[in-house]
This record gives structure tokens, C-alpha cells and sequence, in this order.
């Protein structure tokens, strides 16, 4: 048992310890129904803090032969599966965290030396007759031991696309990348299952990908995989029975991604700390500065500002995703930007009706600090209104209603006054 090679199941050990727990295992049925064949590469991207690291960790652990995992799975859902016992620990599992080994190096030319070289180096270890310590190509250490032994090897990659979250300008070393994936993934019999996981989709170059073989499950179309996005609705409400807490505030707060087999999926994180805190709050977007959000409202592509306003007010707004181009520099239109802002989870995107929106309380908290922010002098008024707008609601003052309304209205000139998304924003303010 190795760092990368084979590294155990700890790590999902603590998870399935923690005190809030939510059974995802179903999803190693369809990884195993997958495997050795031609769909055997995978791409999941999700939004920050949506469990992504948690499932590396529980495939590892399954798949692993370099641990016993039976008592982690035994009572979980996969362990009813048929498949269940004929694939538990049975390959050698090469787990890398991208992200670590970024932070470990100058650039990510130095990434990827480093990379090879700690991982043929734990090789060395295992097979000293066959792999040389020094050998600086890790596809040509895994080809000789397919070619001597038939050795497959499961890859778990986490944090896959790091380098275009955080090198996003450095567009020579991310082709770089890709190609260095492209070549260890890429056609190799040794090949037997790749879960890659992020959160964006593969960056495509033109109108080509590098690794054009696998199949990708995102938050535009998460597919057979929708389930396992975040918490479905009867999860939460069980939470919601267990810690005695309301389900329609639950709902309210953390609902909004919206699938075709799964139309309410609650964000993961904010669920299990507001049920632990017993308390509901914006948990999410605290491990995010608004920054983030306000930079990509402020292009104001094609009048991004009026979309942003309009979904404020509840509004929907129509998009074609397709011409993004899977990274957080080559905005082209505006559609651009809001496809991003799906896969960072700000946004929630409805297939079959082609439109975005706010998905939650929450999101929509972190689009008001993002506008203020930005000097939106006249929504930021509306805004402020709204506590006083409330009360004389409450105390039936209809006079002083209809004046506020017609002001906030007038003055919310970004949008066209005779727009019913435009009144909406009003009344929701």
C-alpha cells in the first residue's frame, strides 16, 4: 500500500464516520457496469464542495487490493448489488490528487515531472525487477507491466482540472496537461476504469478535445449520474426528520438544481452543516468570496446585468451552452459566462427547457453582496427598501405599497419598465 498506488481506504473511513453521512454508493454499480469496456472513462464535474473528493475517496476505497474494505460496504447500498463482491478490492488503484501535486510545484510542467516520477518510484517499489526507478515516462512503466504480467489499473484523478482554475492564462502548459493525459489514458490496454472529477467539463481546443473518449456527466447534464449530484429530496427530508428540522425552509435555502429524473437536488455541504448547526445560513458561499461571483458579472456581456436582475426578480433566462469552451478565460458571448457560473454552481441549468436560473435562497444571498459590489446604485436602493417596504406591507399601509413599488420600479432603469421579470425583481427586493 502506496501514497498513490493503492492508498487505502482512510480517508473514506472518516467520511462514512462523520456524524452526517449520506449514502451514495449506488453509484459504484454503474462504475462497475462500466468497467474494462469502452465507457470505462468518466468525467464528473461538480461545483465546489459537492462531494466530488468524498467519491474519489469511496471508489478508492472499494476498489483498492491494497486494503479490506468489506466492513465500510457491507451495509451500504452497492453491497445488495450482484455485482458487488466479484469487483471489492480486486485492482490496483492509482489515486492522484492534481491539485496537490500542483501546490507542489513551481508550474505545471513540474507538475507532471513530479507526478511521474513519485508514482513510478512507488512502481519501483512493488515490482524492483521490472520498473526502473529512474524511468521518467509513467505510460512506459505501466506498459511493461501490462506487457509482462496483463496488469490493469484503476485511476482515480481528483481535482483534475486545477491547472485551469489556477494557471488560467498559461494556455501552452494546459495543452501541456492535456496531452500528458491524453498519452497515459489514451488507448493503453492497461486502461481498466478512469474516474476522473472537477469542476469544469474537459477544455476543449477548436472544436476538439484531447480526451475525446470519455463520456462527461456535468451539472448542464449530469445524466444516469444526476442522484448523485448532491442530496436528493427524500435524503434531506429524512435529515430533516433526524435533527428536527423544517423541510420547507430546508427547501427554500438549499434546494434549486434542477435534473431531468431528479428536479430537486440540495446542495451537500449547506444541508449537513445547517442540520449539525441546527441553524440555516448561507454555508456554501462562505468558503468563496463574492469576488468570484462579481468579476464575471461585471464583463456584462451582452447585457448580463438585466439576466442577473431578471433571475433576482425569479426570472429564467434562455442559453445555449455549447459554444463554452470548458475554462474561465475564453468568454465569447454571454452564454459563455453563464454556463461557467452553472458548473461553479452559482447557476441552475434546466435541460430541457434550455434556461438558467438563482437555484436557492443561498445563491441568491451571494448575487446581492456580488451586485452591491459592483455599484448597482439603483438595485442596491431597491434592496434596502425592502425591510421598510415589508413592514408597512404587514401593517396594511396600501398607499405607502403602491408609492414604494412605483418608485423601485422607476428606478431600476437597467431593465424596460413594461417587463413583467422587471416588477418581479421589485417585488422579490
Amino acid at each position: 500500500m502506496g501514497i498513490y498506488l493503492n492508498p487505502g481506504n482512510d480517508l473514506f473511513w472518516a467520511a462514512k464516520n462523520s456524524e452526517i453521512y449520506v449514502d451514495k454508493s449506488g453509484l459504484i454499480s454503474y462504475t462497475n457496469k462500466v468497467l474494462g469496456s469502452e465507457q470505462r472513462f468518466i468525467c464528473v464535474s461538480r461545483p465546489r464542495r459537492f462531494g466530488k473528493s468524498m467519491t474519489a475517496n469511496m471508489l478508492t476505497a472499494y476498489y483498492s487490493n491494497g486494503c479490506d474494505s468489506a466492513a465500510l460496504f457491507d451495509d451500504l447500498e452497492i453491497s445488495s448489488d450482484k455485482s458487488y463482491k466479484i469487483h471489492l478490492n480486486k485492482y490496483d488503484v492509482m489515486h492522484f490528487d492534481i491539485q496537490w501535486f500542483l501546490s507542489a510545484s513551481a508550474n505545471a510542467g513540474d507538475m507532471i515531472n513530479l507526478l511521474q516520477r513519485e508514482v513510478v518510484r512507488e512502481l519501483h517499489n512493488c515490482y524492483p525487477e521490472d520498473i526502473d526507478e529512474n524511468i521518467d515516462n509513467l505510460a512506459l512503466a505501466l506498459s511493461r507491466l501490462y506487457g509482462k504480467y496483463r496488469k490493469q489499473f484503476v485511476f482515480i484523478i481528483d481535482e483534475w482540472d486545477c491547472i485551469f482554475r489556477e494557471d488560467q492564462y498559461d494556455h501552452s502548459a494546459q495543452k501541456a496537461y492535456l496531452d500528458f493525459l491524453r498519452g497515459l489514458l489514451k488507448g493503453p490496454a492497461y486502461v481498466k476504469l478512469v474516474y476522473m472529477t472537477g469542476i469544469l467539463p474537459i477544455k476543449k481546443y477548436g472544436s476538439h478535445s484531447a480526451l475525446n473518449m470519455f463520456d462527461e456527466y456535468s451539472m448542464t447534464n449530469p445524466g444516469e449520474l444526476a442522484r448523485y449530484v448532491g442530496f436528493t429530496e427524500s435524503e434531506v427530508r429524512q435529515l430533516c426528520i433526524r435533527y428536527d428540522m423544517d423541510f420547507e425552509e430546508t427547501k427554500r435555502w438549499y434546494d434549486g438544481y434542477h435534473f431531468k429524473k431528479y428536479p430537486h437536488i440540495y446542495n451537500p455541504k449547506s444541508v449537513v452543516d445547517a442540520m449539525r448547526r441546527r441553524e440555516f445560513d448561507s454555508y456554501w458561499t462562505q468558503t468563496e468570496t463574492y469576488e468570484a461571483l462579481k468579476i464575471y458579472i461585471d464583463m456584462n456581456f451582452d447585457g448580463l446585468k438585466d439576466d442577473i436582475v431578471m433571475m433576482l426578480g425569479g426570472g429564467r433566462c434562455k442559453i445555449n451552452p455549447r459554444t463554452f469552451q470548458n475554462d474561465m478565460t475564453d468568454f465569447k458571448c454571454k452564454d459563455d459566462v453563464l454556463t461557467l457560473l452553472i458548473h461553479l454552481g452559482y447557476l441552475s441549468y434546466d435541460i430541457v427547457e434550455k434556461e438558467v436560473c438563482i437555484p436557492n435562497s443561498e445563491v441568491e444571498a451571494e448575487f446581492a453582496n456580488a451586485i452591491e459590489g459592483a455599484g448597482w446604485k439603483e438595485i442596491i436602493k431597491a434592496f434596502s427598501a425592502s425591510e421598510k417596504l415589508l413592514k408597512e406591507t404587514i401593517n396594511k399601509n396600501s398607499d405607502f405599497v403602491e408609492k414604494s413599488i412605483q418608485e423601485m420600479h422607476m428606478e431600476t432603469s437597467i431593465l424596460s419598465y413594461n417587463d413583467e421579470n422587471a416588477l418581479s425583481c421589485v417585488i422579490s427586493c
